[in-house]
């Protein structure tokens, strides 16, 4: 057996330079997004989720992007879940991209707060059957004594809402969040760990000031 010490991969697809992205780290992330989506990565829409309780302890899930724009990115759950207590306690988070077969990642720290009622009732009533049921019947993060009584649950909510056919409301408890960033990564693979990291940090009252709205800086790897 191999020792894990050893197992290493010297990158050397490409090359970042601050000279030569996009202004707006959306736009950058929109480029580097429809690269991996082009390249078929599997979960090229996943991301690592951290945030921290109100004593100081940091807990990370994989999420699924569901959109984003100039505002922020967005994902949804359950607001009574673990991670929805935590984004009451402390109202920012930090998101992490690793595409590894673009040898990338991106990460992006922000205040995260959630969306418009209208927004998560559009989103929700898009997602399939099943998994509005899901919402209904899971109370996310709680312990349960076993498969068979989610199952029973599932099983319930869907008898409950038969009558209705797909008409199935979103459950209050359930809906989207937003990470506003303050300051987005870029890290690009290279070799001998000597990777390419490029910073975008917000400009506070750039409007006013006339400065560009982002400032970009180059970090050592």
């Amino acid at each position: 057996m191999s020792d894990i010490a050893d197992l290493r991969r010297d990158y050397a697809r490409e090359s970042l330079d601050e000279t030569e992205v996009r202004a707006n780290p959306i736009e950058q992330f929109d480029f580097w997004f429809k690269q991996a989506l082009a390249a078929e990565l599997p979960e090229a829409n996943a991301m690592t989720l951290s945030t921290v309780s109100a004593t100081g302890r940091p807990t990370g899930r994989i999420v699924l992007i569901k959109g984003y724009d100039q505002r922020g990115f967005v994902f949804y759950t359950n607001y009574n879940s673990r991670k929805g207590h935590e984004i009451d306690a402390n109202p920012f988070a930090s998101l992490l991209f690793f595409w590894v077969g673009l040898e990338r990642q991106v990460r992006i720290d922000g205040r995260i707060e959630r969306i418009a009622i209208a927004e998560s009732d559009a989103y929700f009533a898009s997602r399939p059957l099943g998994s509005r049921i899901g919402a209904w019947a899971s109370p996310q993060s709680q312990v349960i004594p076993g498969r068979q009584w989610i199952e029973h649950a599932v099983a319930e909510v869907t008898e409950r809402f038969a009558p209705q056919g797909e008409a199935v409301p979103r459950p209050a408890h359930w809906g989207g969040y937003r990470v506003a960033p303050e300051a987005v990564e870029f890290w690009q693979g290279r070799p001998s760990r000597l990777h390419d990291r490029i910073r975008y940090t917000r400009n506070p009252g750039a409007e006013v000031t006339g400065q560009q709205a982002w400032r970009i800086e180059r970090l050592a790897p």
